[in-house]
C-alpha cells in the first residue's frame, strides 16, 4: 500500500463531497437533535437523574458516538458498494497507478474522516447548549477517527461479503441496531442481564459510548480502557477488509 496514492483517493471522495456537505451535514444533524430533544427533554421530565447526572446531560455525549459511528457506517456500507457496483468508480480508480490496496485504505480514511467530522458537529452543538461539563471533551476527536476506522472497517467487510444492496438490511437490523440500543447511550447497562452487559462489552459503540462520556464529564481515565480497547480492534481487523474486498473485486 502507498499512502500517496491511498490519500488520492481520499482526496477525490472529499472533492465529491464538497458539492453535498450542506444537504447532508443537516440531515446527520436533525436526527441526533431530534433524540436530544425527544428523549433528553420528554423522558427527561420523568427521570431526573441517572448516577448523579441530569438525564439529558447523561444521553448527550452517547449521541456524538452513534452520530460518529452511524456516519462511518453509511458512507463505508451503502457509499462503497454504489462506487464499487453501479457506479463503476472503482473500476475507474483502478484504471490509475492506485492498486486495490491503496484504494481501500482511501475508503477506510474516508469513512473514518466522515466519522470523525460528523462526531465533532454533535461535540460542538452540545457544547453550546452546555451539556458538556469539561475541556477534555476535545481529546474525544482523534479518538473519534480511531473508532471511526473501526466502523469503515466492519463496513467493508460487509460491503465486500453481501450479495446485493438489499442485504445490507440484516447488518443494519441484526447488528447495529441491537448495539445502538444496548450501548449504554440510552440507561446503564447494569440492571440488564449479565450476559447482555458481556455481549455490549465486545460492541464498538459500548466503548464509544463511554469514552464519550467520561471525556465530557472530565474522568480521563475512565476512558483510557475504552480507547484501548478501540485502538486493538482496528490493529486485528485491519488486514481483513483488504482481504475480502479483494476477493470481491477479483471475482
Amino acid at each position: 500500500m502507498n499512502l500517496k496514492r491511498a490519500l488520492r483517493v481520499w482526496q477525490r471522495h472529499f472533492t465529491v463531497y464538497k458539492k453535498l456537505y450542506r444537504y447532508s451535514i443537516v440531515l446527520n444533524f436533525v436526527e441526533p437533535a431530534l433524540y436530544l430533544i425527544a428523549l433528553g427533554l420528554g423522558l427527561g421530565a420523568f427521570i431526573k437523574e441517572i448516577n448523579g447526572i441530569p438525564y439529558i446531560n447523561f444521553i448527550a455525549p452517547g449521541f456524538i458516538a452513534s452520530s460518529s459511528m452511524f456516519a462511518a457506517t453509511y458512507e463505508c456500507t451503502y457509499g462503497t458498494y454504489i462506487r464499487m457496483t453501479f457506479q463503476k468508480t472503482f473500476d475507474a480508480i483502478l484504471s490509475t497507478p492506485v492498486n486495490l490496496q491503496d484504494l481501500i485504505a482511501g475508503e477506510l480514511m474516508w469513512g473514518a474522516t466522515k466519522s470523525m467530522f460528523y462526531g465533532t458537529i454533535i461535540i460542538i452543538a452540545i457544547t453550546l447548549f452546555r451539556l458538556v461539563d469539561s475541556p477534555f471533551i476535545i481529546l474525544l476527536i482523534p479518538v473519534l477517527f480511531i473508532s471511526g476506522l473501526l466502523f469503515a472497517q466492519l463496513s467493508v467487510i460487509c460491503a465486500a461479503i453481501v450479495p446485493g444492496i438489499d442485504s445490507f438490511n440484516y447488518y443494519y437490523t441484526l447488528f447495529m441496531t441491537p448495539m445502538f440500543l444496548f450501548s449504554g447511550i440510552f440507561f446503564p447497562l447494569d440492571p440488564l442481564p449479565k450476559i447482555i452487559t458481556y455481549i455490549a462489552y465486545f460492541t464498538p459503540l459500548y466503548h464509544l459510548a463511554n469514552a464519550c462520556r467520561s471525556l465530557s464529564t472530565g474522568h480521563v481515565s475512565g476512558s483510557l480502557m475504552s480507547i484501548a480497547w478501540l485502538s486493538v480492534a482496528v490493529l486485528l481487523l485491519s488486514p481483513i477488509p483488504f482481504k475480502l474486498m479483494q476477493k470481491r473485486i477479483i471475482k
